[in-house]
């Protein structure tokens, strides 16, 4: 009897936060996915538009530089109960906004609840791991994507049926709500943690955690480019038209989402260094590729090549992350997260530079060459 318990619970424990990523992912959808909507309804202009995308990052980065000591100190189950309702129900703040210093305030506050909930059940998703002992977490990435995904789904449903913002928030928030109250109570119970003299206290950022950053940062400037540069690339550079130019991005988010579910099997049979520096070298030189060949069927092959690779990548760097020091897990987590946010913001925005002197295909070779880096730097991820 004892055994079947022992079991069931780590069981019950991964789909409890299955559930939170899906969640996770479904409610930066739903917002993704009604920003036209909130445009016109507000009649912002699109400098008006970057000001409250960067609210819901300013949110995210500010929580995370609490939440992390939160999930250490309390233990990342007692932080996720609260964070997940309250990031639901963050949704209702941007859904019934009447003006632009309301939307601000709603998005910074439902950026909070986004960041929060991301580092405590990415913290989560480690204690969970350890209780499986083989990889599971790459699989929990993938789950993001599939609730991404359904988010906009369910909000290109929504606008096509005309339901209003206000609305379609609030459906979507309650259905968030009582899925994360039923996950809750499946959470694992917190680890018993070392005794705080075990091991030296440290302050800042070890050089470790930076490392293992800074991947996150030259990942995600990939990620950020490919979202807002790659349909562009197709469109203006190779004059394809604007259903070709869309495939591009949809073929990287599939690859990435399709391999994320592999992960774990790759992981458990290459280890995360040869994973890594496989994964690093296929989307560089996938990437790379494409762009000297300067055609659309090379593109759209690259642009999935380099979703493939990328797969795989930071599920590694966040597992390696938060099984460098449990006891501060939560800490770490917070850290590699925030400089993967930066590279989000940062990735686009830089690339743009780069393309308005020289070309979009030299700008698009950064998150290419960054690939290439990573490669070389997949010892870091390498367990303690």
């Amino acid at each position: 009897m004892s055994e079947t318990t022992t079991v069931a619970v780590p069981q019950r424990a991964r789909w409890a936060v299955t559930a939170y990523f899906v969640s996770t992912g479904a409610a930066l959808g739903t917002w993704t996915a009604r920003i036209p909507a909130i445009k016109q309804d507000l009649g912002l202009d699109d400098g008006q538009v970057t000001l409250a995308l960067f609210a819901v990052a300013a949110g995210s980065v500010l929580a995370m530089q609490a939440v992390g000591h939160l999930a250490d100190r309390f233990g990342s189950a007692r932080v996720l109960g609260p964070t997940g309702l309250a990031m639901a129900a963050s949704l209702l703040l941007p859904g019934f906004a009447g003006s632009l210093p309301a939307l601000l305030v709603g998005l910074l506050v439902f950026g909070a609840g986004h960041g929060t909930v991301d580092v405590a059940m990415n913290t989560h998703s480690m204690q969970v791991q350890r209780s499986y002992g083989r990889p599971i977490v790459s699989t929990f990435h993938a789950m993001f994507s599939v609730g991404g995904l359904l988010g906009a789904g369910v909000g290109a449903l929504a606008a096509h049926a005309s339901i209003g913002v206000g609305a379609h928030f609030a459906f979507v928030a309650a259905a968030l709500a009582a899925a994360l109250l039923l996950a809750r109570r499946e959470l694992l119970p917190p680890e018993v943690r070392a005794p705080s003299g075990s091991s030296p206290r440290q302050r800042g950022i070890s050089p470790g955690i930076l490392c293992l950053g800074v991947l996150a940062f030259f990942c995600s400037v990939g990620e950020g480019s490919m979202a807002d540069w790659s349909p562009l690339y197709l469109h203006d550079v190779l004059e394809t038209s604007p259903a070709i130019a869309a495939v591009g991005y949809a073929v990287f988010s599939a690859m990435m989402a399709v391999f994320r579910f592999l992960g774990d099997f790759l992981v458990a049979r290459l280890g995360p260094v040869l994973l890594v520096r496989c994964c690093g070298a296929i989307a560089g030189t996938g990437l790379g590729t494409a762009l000297l060949l300067r055609h659309p069927v090379a593109a759209i092959i690259g642009f999935a090549l380099f979703g493939i690779g990328l797969s795989c990548i930071i599920p590694q760097v966040f597992n390696a992350a938060g099984n460098r020091d449990p006891n501060r897990s939560g800490r770490d987590l917070a850290q590699v997260s925030t400089l993967g946010y930066g590279g989000l913001l940062a990735g686009p925005v830089v690339i743009g530079l780069i393309s308005s002197w020289t070309d979009l295909s030299v700008g698009l070779a950064v998150p290419a060459a960054l690939a290439l880096l990573v490669a070389l730097s997949a010892p870091a991820v390498r367990p303690r």
